[in-house]
């Protein structure tokens, strides 16, 4: 009996020996991480690919309608009011859906004109959001005077406003929001800036503010 019992015994361990049945199983619990690691991290660098597009697009569409919007009147040149300046802003909100800019970024908009003198001018700065980040470029006010100012934007790349016109520069810095975790790329800061020509023949001696009064987005607040 024992013999038997013995015999079998080997005989279940020979047959065990030979069996591939599981491998499979084992190869792909150990591939399993891998292959999710990289799915996982090709879904989040595919998603902030797109949101470096998206930040791109609302820039230069805030660009575009700050440059276009103001009060038509026929008996004097374009007023431009505080009023299109939220509108042009809760547009970019818009736009943003989702990625809830005002509250993971800045936006900061800029005449850029010529001054007196011949100079650049930041002649006034509005801005929405709450992430504390400043215009590398200059603030409200710099170069009212004299040539000191180049303009805004890289050295490679300035803007400068023509005689008469302006120019309105956006300035966009966003925290990016992780898809699945801030692990993989981390949270990078994405900015962008626009910046578009005036299209009408604008009132550029100050932003009007008939009443009802619009809310000032200046820059010493942090809003969304």
């Amino acid at each position: 009996m024992m013999m038997a019992s013995l015999t079998r015994l080997r005989d279940g361990a020979a047959r065990l020996r030979r069996c591939e049945s599981g491998v499979a199983l084992v190869e792909f619990a150990f591939s399993m991480p891998i292959i999710l690691g990289m799915g996982m991290y090709g879904l989040e660098v595919t998603n902030y690919a797109m949101t470096h597009m998206q930040v791109s697009q609302i820039a230069l569409g805030l660009a575009d309608n700050a440059s276009r919007i103001g009060q038509d009147s026929a008996l004097s040149l374009t007023q431009f009011r505080e009023s299109d300046v939220n509108d042009t802003f809760e547009a970019a909100k818009k736009q943003a859906g989702k990625m809830d800019i005002t509250t993971h970024g800045r936006i900061i908009l800029s005449s850029l004109e010529r001054n007196a003198d011949g100079g650049q001018w930041i002649h006034w700065q509005r801005c929405i959001g709450l992430r504390q980040y400043d215009s590398s470029y200059g603030v409200e006010g710099d170069g009212a005077t004299g040539t000191s100012l180049p303009g805004m934007g890289p050295a490679t790349e300035r803007i400068t406003a023509p005689d008469k016109n302006a120019v309105m520069f956006v300035e966009i810095s966003y925290d990016y929001q992780p898809l699945i975790s801030d692990t993989l790329i981390g949270k990078p800061k994405i900015r962008y800036t626009a910046a578009f020509i005036v299209r009408d023949e604008r009132d550029l001696s100050k932003i009007y503010n008939p009443a009802p009064e619009a809310t000032k987005a200046t820059c010493n607040k942090y809003t969304t």
